[in-house]
Order: structure tokens, then C-alpha cells, then sequence
């Protein structure tokens, strides 16, 4: 039997090192989670994504091998329950309930099959003109593509409540909108309401223990940072999305190389 050069281990021990390495490499990068708001044919304001725009971003994810991900899959693997996500993975979420969910975002998430969370305050659905129904939530539910999570009961600026309120009244609103969203939440919807959508990317340590006090078992920011498992569980990063960030732009989000602090 003729031996194998020398030379053709040290290559193979090589290609599986780099491998290994690059596996290794993109679990460190984490995972960008994109923070949408609203959708339509042209700007209204600062956190409209026009329907086109939200579009091509999809596809640009989809022609560069990026794949979208459930966020409970990665929270998961956050809380060590679950496998790394696969590389080039990237989380969409929209907040607040805007009605354009259902009309713009909804048939793009179908065409592309792409997972989104969506994270609500349950005080304006139905009520205010602006958001969605509680039948429209069900019915985006129930296509499977949308999982629905906490964003508080009425998205309070906690750091400006906490400058007005007597510190009991301050520690009960804190209370009151964890809790009664989530209560809200699951009894209109079922399943399980345990992740958190930080209003205005307000978060501090208080606010943290009483998040998990209340059930939550993630949290998310809106630093812009990809969300990995050296950053607190409880105040994962997400990019907030604008209409401004074009293709550049958002191509620079997934790859990283728009990681600076921002804020509603």
C-alpha cells in the first residue's frame, strides 16, 4: 500500500482547523434581530419601512444564504436549552400591533415563509385606530409564521415615570404592565407569553429582576449589537429597522459592521 504524503495530512488537519474555526467564528458573531414598526407604500413617519423596502430586504437575505429563524429558537440556544442556530441566521421582529402587520408585512412573511414575533401592548388592540384586532392576531397566529410576545400593557417610558412617581406607585405601574400583559396576552391568544419587547429600549437592573419576576425568561433591547450569549438574557440587542438604511445599510446590519448604540 503506497503512503500518503506528509504533506496531504497537514492539509486535511488544515481545511477541518479553518472549519472548526469558522464554526466557532459565527457562533461568537451571534444573531442580528431586526426591529420593525410599520409598513407601507411610502414614508409616514420615522419608523415606517415601506412595503417595497421590507421586501427586497427579505429577498437580499434570502439571495446572501441567510435564514430567518423563529426568536424562540435562539432564545433558546441564549438560555442554553437548545443547539446553536445555524450560521447566517437572522430574527425578525415588529412591535407595537401597527394594522400594517397584518396588511403589508402578512403577505410578504407568507410568500418568503419567514417567522416573525411580534411583540404587543395589549391596551390599544381593538381600541385604537392604529393597531391591529384581536381576530387579526388570531389569524396571524394561526398561519404559523407568527409567534405574539409582551411589549408591557401600554408601552410606558419607565426612565420618565420614575422621575414623577413616588417609588411605590413607580414599583406597582413596573408590576402592572409585566404582569398584565402577559395575562392579557395568554388568555386572549393561548400559549405562552414569556418574552419581552422593552418599551423605548428603556431597561435597567430593577427593571430586569422584575421581568423575570413576573414570568419573563428574555428581554430585548434595542442596542444595536447582535444578540449573542455574552450579553444579560435580559436585555438582548436588536437593530431598530428605518427605511433609511437602504441596501447598504441594512446589508451592514447583518454583517455587523453597524454596531452602534441607538434608541427609539
Amino acid at each position: 500500500m503506497a503512503k500518503i504524503p506528509h504533506f496531504i495530512f497537514s492539509l486535511v488537519f488544515f481545511l477541518l482547523y479553518c472549519n472548526g474555526a469558522s464554526t466557532l467564528a459565527d457562533e461568537r458573531a451571534g444573531v442580528p434581530v431586526l426591529n420593525y414598526h410599520r409598513f407601507g407604500p411610502r414614508v409616514t413617519d420615522s419608523m415606517t419601512v415601506t412595503t417595497p423596502v421590507f421586501e427586497a430586504q427579505l429577498k437580499w437575505l434570502k439571495d446572501n444564504g441567510y435564514t430567518v429563524i423563529p426568536l424562540k429558537t435562539l432564545v433558546d440556544y441564549l438560555l442554553g436549552k437548545g443547539p446553536p442556530p445555524p450560521a447566517k441566521s437572522v430574527v425578525i421582529t415588529a412591535d407595537d400591533g401597527h394594522k400594517t402587520v397584518y396588511t403589508e408585512m402578512l403577505p410578504i412573511a407568507q410568500r418568503y415563509r419567514t417567522p416573525v414575533t411580534l411583540f404587543i401592548y395589549p391596551s390599544a388592540i381593538s381600541n385604537a385606530s392604529y393597531t391591529l384586532t384581536w381576530e387579526q392576531l388570531k389569524a396571524l397566529q394561526q398561519t404559523g409564521l407568527f409567534d405574539i410576545q409582551s411589549h408591557t400593557l401600554w408601552s410606558p417610558n419607565f426612565k420618565k415615570d420614575k422621575k414623577i412617581l413616588s417609588p411605590d406607585t413607580y414599583q406597582i405601574l413596573v408590576r402592572d404592565q409585566l404582569s398584565k400583559s402577559k395575562a392579557i396576552l395568554e388568555k386572549k391568544l393561548g400559549g405562552t407569553v414569556d418574552l419581552l419587547a422593552w418599551p423605548f429600549g428603556i431597561y435597567d437592573d430593577d427593571l430586569e429582576k422584575a421581568a423575570e419576576e413576573a414570568g419573563y425568561v428574555a428581554a430585548f433591547s434595542i442596542d444595536r449589537r447582535h444578540a449573542e450569549v455574552s450579553e444579560n438574557i435580559m436585555s438582548q440587542p436588536r437593530y431598530l429597522i428605518v427605511n433609511g438604511d437602504g441596501a447598504n445599510g441594512f446589508s451592514a446590519i447583518i454583517t455587523g459592521r453597524a454596531a452602534t448604540k441607538n434608541s427609539k
